[in-house]
């Protein structure tokens, strides 16, 4: 991983869908080296995926909570078993194991409250070793995620 590898993984997070002659450019490459190294970056694992940030408001209503789950017994069988009955929730759009007061913190995404609910009931349901799930409401997405900021995480 050199600055070239980073100059190119801070475009790609800002415009995925930017042309490889484009990208080549912009890092002073020729553009076959600059897609060995692209391909390089996702064969080592440096880029996941690319995906399409959705503007939801566009599409439809919907609330987002986020959630903090704390369970009775600390052991790695119930984490694992929280863990894995995460998955089966596809409102359920992040999920972060966290040091604290509570051990998740998830971000979920539904059309209504009464949806929100009914997950809340079925995640009790699922998880007999649930001690206490918290919810707050997103009001405003005041600072949506828009990418890492390399430069300063990386020196």
């Amino acid at each position: 991983m050199d600055r070239i590898d980073l100059k190119i993984l801070s475009i790609l997070q800002e415009n995925a869908r930017i042309t490889n002659h484009e990208l080549s450019q912009k890092v002073n490459l020729s553009p076959s080296s600059c897609l060995q190294r692209v391909r390089k970056l996702e064969e080592d694992g440096y880029i996941d995926s690319y995906m399409a940030n959705i503007n939801l408001d566009k599409i439809c209503r919907t609330v987002t909570v986020l959630v903090t789950v704390s369970l009775h017994d600390h052991t790695n069988a119930n984490f694992k078993a929280f863990e894995e009955a995460m998955a089966e929730f596809p409102e359920i759009v992040e999920c972060y194991t966290v040091s604290g007061n509570f051990d998740y913190f998830l971000r979920v995404v539904c059309p209504d409250m009464n949806s929100y609910l009914k997950l809340n009931d079925d995640l009790i349901g699922k998880m007999e070793g649930v001690a206490n799930i918290s919810s707050q409401v997103a009001l405003a997405h005041t600072k949506p995620f828009r990418g890492y900021a390399l430069e300063r995480l990386v020196e």
